[in-house]
């Protein structure tokens, strides 16, 4: 006997439609991002070296949540290219090799040059104005120091890089260097020689101006030397690690 179709797309939606999210599925997730971000911030400050094992047990312990708050935790890093799981071994603080390294830089040169062109094509008056906004936070955190100001340097010289993905208004692409950025976020805060992202604001102030006077070649260019110069200040020498604990000040 054949299956009755539903009447309507309201009783197919009924059929079709998932749990709805609990209050306490809210509050783990939460949880979850919270320990996300202080481990995220103990790896950008290099207080967590590469190869660093995060043991769910002991994250679950030190923040006196369940294991399985804890796995969410490092999901969420293992997404975002910071933390590499192991079958049967577990979580560890992800440790690119210098191949690796070139390798992200060569993408980010192959996919940035065509994000500009998007950008430089659907860039408006107030998406200029934004992008002048996120340049003077640059600038004030280039004046400050403290390990603080430099994973908030990092983070905020990633984001021009992200705005710029999301004028183009490709979706696809925008995930791609969601991706990279993140994974040259590690690679810059774990290997960086300078002790800063590398990344400054007078590089992005010049990309933006080229674009303002309409001048896509010269903003490619700019956007070229620029990450050659990022990936120039990288020293991939090992380094030693401190306990889980102890990189936690906790």
């Amino acid at each position: 006997m054949p299956l009755k179709a539903p009447a309507d797309f309201s009783e197919l939606n009924e059929i079709m439609k998932t749990p709805r999210q609990t209050d306490s599925d809210a509050s783990h997730e939460d949880r979850a991002k919270a320990i996300r971000d202080t481990l995220r911030d103990a790896i950008v400050d290099r207080r967590l070296s590469p190869g660093a094992k995060l043991s769910e047990a002991e994250v679950g312990s030190l923040y006196s949540v369940s294991r399985t708050i804890a796995r969410s935790a490092l999901q969420m890093l293992a997404f975002e290219g910071l933390v590499t799981s192991e079958r049967n071994k577990g979580a560890f603080v992800s440790n690119p090799s210098p191949e690796e390294a070139r390798q992200i830089f060569t993408s980010r040169r192959l996919i940035e040059t065509g994000i500009l062109q998007s950008a430089a094509e659907n860039m408006s008056a107030e998406d200029f104005a934004a992008f002048r906004e996120q340049l003077k936070k640059e600038a004030l955190l280039k004046e400050d120091h403290g390990a603080k100001a430099r994973r908030e340097e990092i983070k905020v010289s990633g984001d021009f890089h992200l705005m710029l993905a999301e004028v183009a208004g490709n979706a696809i692409l925008k995930k791609f260097m969601e991706e990279l950025i993140g994974r040259s976020s590690l690679v810059i805060a774990l290997y960086g020689k300078t002790g800063t992202s590398s990344c400054g604001s007078d590089d992005h102030f010049g990309i933006l101006e080229a674009l303002e006077a309409g001048n896509l070649d010269q903003a490619t260019k700019m956007m070229l030397h620029h990450i050659n110069h990022i990936e120039a200040d990288l020293d991939l020498r090992p380094q030693s690690s401190l306990s889980l604990k102890d990189a936690l000040q906790l």
